[in-house]
């Protein structure tokens, strides 16, 4: 199964009902496709790194789905926001190969250090780097 990410940027002067229609046209697109759309963040206005039509802002949205090998049809969502007007940037993200190459790290346990009876404590390094 892969998982994938689809970020797009929408003109901020589209209402919010009309920027809530957008995403689940979307998502009903990559749904009837055969993906599974797992989470919808809609995140509101923002500032563009630089202007897109003399517009400095834009309201961004990120669909979170998964699907089979080939059975998404990526192209095709991906050809209908090229065709809209009120959608200034999109990116579509493959998120599982970057998981496999981080290995996900597993969290390292600390274990507590014991100090024997009469043992002298190591020096401790003062604020200047040296030891005190």
């Amino acid at each position: 199964m892969r998982t994938y990410e689809l970020v797009f940027v929408a003109d901020p002067r589209a209402s919010d009902d009309e920027v809530t229609a957008l995403a689940d046209e979307y998502k009903g697109m990559l749904e009837v496709g055969g993906g599974k759309v797992t989470k919808t963040e809609l995140w509101g206005r923002r500032k563009l790194a630089y202007e897109i039509e003399k517009v400095g802002e834009g309201k961004y949205v990120v669909l979170y789905f998964c699907g089979e090998d080939g059975a998404v049809p990526i192209v095709d969502v991906e050809r209908r926001l090229k065709q809209n007007d009120k959608i200034f940037r999109f990116l579509t993200v493959r998120t599982d190969q970057d998981l496999k190459r981080a290995g996900r790290p597993l969290p390292l346990e600390v274990e507590p250090v014991v100090v024997a009876e009469g043992a002298a404590e190591a020096p401790q390094p003062d604020a200047r780097g040296g030891e005190g």
